[in-house]
């Protein structure tokens, strides 16, 4: 079958992208609001770009209720910093969850029971149950397309990674053990994947 995506709409080029491009990580995003409270978002448009210097980028669209931009786009242009965390399995609901439009001034956190504790290298906290989280600064916003999306660029300042995720190789460099990790990958509508098979496939040399 072949889709042809011109004269597609842009809520069908979408849902034929998100069940295509699988599996996607997802940044599950912390910023801080204007009362010093946080917002916490997951977003699956999501990847690392470069390493010099060390980039991320988010896709962030707009409210649906009134196209205004999303306060996590608000947040990061405003106060600069953010911390993006890696969910695994067992966070899959409560991270979903914090993807429900609430009442202004309701917090995602107090919802949902998370806990946050001190970042070292971050202004901001980060989530006492994430293995992976990156301290970010905002590096650059772009818009783009007619809708239009927020590219957001984020400088990662350093990363958090759980003492039981991290090995040695024989050669004595730092390994990050995946299946440690844990990490739910985005697929279409309402699902998601996690690990199963780990499968190595080495490097032409």
């Amino acid at each position: 079958m072949f889709i042809d995506f011109e004269g597609m709409n842009s809520a069908d080029v979408y849902h034929a992208l998100t069940q295509t491009v699988i599996p996607r990580p997802v940044a599950w995003v912390l910023s801080e609001n204007p009362d010093g409270d946080y917002n916490l978002a997951p977003f699956s448009f999501f990847t690392p770009i470069t390493s010099n210097p060390p980039l991320l980028m988010l896709s962030v669209g707009r409210k649906p209720t009134d196209n205004a931009f999303k306060d996590t786009r608000v947040n990061i242009e405003q106060r600069k910093d953010f911390v993006v965390h890696i969910a695994h399995r067992e966070l899959a609901t409560a991270m979903t969850e914090t993807s429900r439009t609430l009442p202004h001034g309701e917090s995602e956190l107090a919802r949902l029971g998370l806990e946050l504790v001190p970042f070292e290298g971050s202004r901001l906290p980060r989530l006492k149950d994430c293995h992976v989280a990156f301290a970010c600064e905002l590096y650059e916003i772009k818009e783009i397309g007619a809708a239009p999306q927020s590219l957001v660029f984020g400088l990662v300042k350093g990363a958090y990674v759980s003492d039981q995720a991290i090995a040695y190789d024989d050669q004595n460099r730092l390994r990050i053990d995946a299946a440690t990790i844990d990490p739910i990958g985005r697929l279409g509508g309402s699902e998601y994947v996690t690990f199963g098979d780990i499968v190595k496939v080495p490097r032409p040399s």
